[in-house]
């Protein structure tokens, strides 16, 4: 029987009619909408691939060359040191950079605490800004309080304790070396402690290491007691007290030399475990391991002054009374003579300790006078 036959259903035929077109447009208004929803769908779909390639920049931006070659502003980080030194050890293998690389100097402060003389560093390296680098080490209890305008402000590394003559020390001065090989574009490092003043302005510091074939790291054979006398046999094979060798704790070392030392596995556990007081082990593990490994490389002096002529265990320290125009004219000037590029040269040291912090105020007053800033 078909919709408009009369059946049972007694309904007038005109009233079956428009229930049939009632019925009808509401199927049409369920299709309408129905199809407003895909097409909806299908503009969400169309909009997601653009939603993914505004955010591949954002991924790419991190395995960017720029990422890598620019240094982090923020010196702090999580890792430990033995996944520090496994990063810092990276090297190119390809020579040429592919990028405008502008060598710097690290200078690295390895400090108990405050830099009282802070403020003539501040002098000394004002308007050299892509030029150097910035480290501290210091006891990890300290909280620095440098002014934001300071060279200083932010540049404290993840430190632990450190210890004179133990090997606390020798990991103090690898981990500086470590953070400072993460920025690709220091290429010499100064190891400085903060009784340490500059001797001349930053530029011929800047010349003076920068053009030089050789690292500066004191290292000699010293016959005595103090110096082949803490030699213990233990180190054998590795080392022979024909190749035990005794310097300066302060240090210049060029990038290579760096990451040799922050890579050493097979040095450093013989000192750690066979160099101990009265072995003191910061005058003997750097100078003794690069005579090994780079002799040539060695100018084999420090470019730290210090004042060992009153005797004992550690050199000099001045005071307040020491800073006299005599006193830094003689120190600036430095009459001796040495040798640097295989050239007889008057500069032979550039940095000089210990300095109190009484000595500030006659530093910063006399500087512009003796020391070129």
């Amino acid at each position: 029987m078909g919709i408009f036959e009369h059946g049972k259903d007694n309904k007038p035929l005109s009233i079956k009619i428009l229930q049939f077109l009632l019925l009808f447009l509401g199927l049409g208004i369920v299709f309408s909408v129905l199809s407003m929803f895909m097409l909806r769908f299908s503009e969400v779909k169309n909009v997601i691939p653009v939603v993914q390639s505004r955010m591949q920049p954002c991924f790419q931006e991190l395995n960017s060359l720029e990422n890598w070659i620019r240094p982090s502003l923020n010196v702090h980080h999580s890792m430990n040191d033995a996944e520090l030194f496994w990063r810092a050890s990276f090297v190119p293998q390809v020579k040429h950079f592919p990028f405008k690389r502008r060598a710097k100097i690290a200078f690295m402060f390895l400090t108990r605490g405050p830099l009282p003389l802070a403020p003539l560093w501040d002098r000394f390296f004002a308007g050299n800004e892509e030029l150097y680098s910035i480290y501290i080490h210091n006891l990890p209890s300290y909280q620095s309080d440098f002014p934001s305008s300071s060279v200083f402000y932010g540049r404290q590394i993840p430190s632990q304790v450190a210890e004179w003559g133990k090997i606390s020390i020798i990991d103090a001065e690898r981990r500086l070396l470590a953070n400072a090989l993460l920025d690709i574009s220091n290429e010499w490092f100064v190891l400085l402690s903060e009784s340490c003043i500059p001797l001349h302005n930053f530029s011929v510091v800047y010349r003076y290491i920068s053009e030089s074939r050789y690292s500066f790291v004191s290292s000699f054979d010293d016959p005595r007691s103090v110096g082949r006398g803490r030699y213990n046999q233990k180190m054998l094979p590795e080392i022979k007290i024909t190749q035990w060798r005794k310097g300066s704790q302060w240090f210049e070392v060029d990038r290579k030399l760096a990451i040799d030392i922050i890579k050493d596995e097979l040095y450093y556990p013989k000192f750690k475990h066979f160099c101990k007081p009265s072995c003191y082990v910061d005058e003997h593990y750097f100078p003794t391991m690069l005579h090994i490994q780079s002799p040539h490389l060695l100018a084999n002096t420090s470019l730290t002054w210090v004042d060992w002529s009153r005797g004992g265990a550690h050199p000099a320290t001045f005071g307040k009374a020491d800073v006299t125009d005599h006193f830094l004219k003689r120190l600036s000037e430095d009459q001796r003579s040495c040798v640097n590029n295989n050239q007889t040269t008057s500069h032979c040291t550039l940095f000089a300790r210990k300095f109190s912090p009484s000595t500030l105020d006659p530093l910063l007053k006399l500087s512009s006078k003796y020391l070129g800033f």
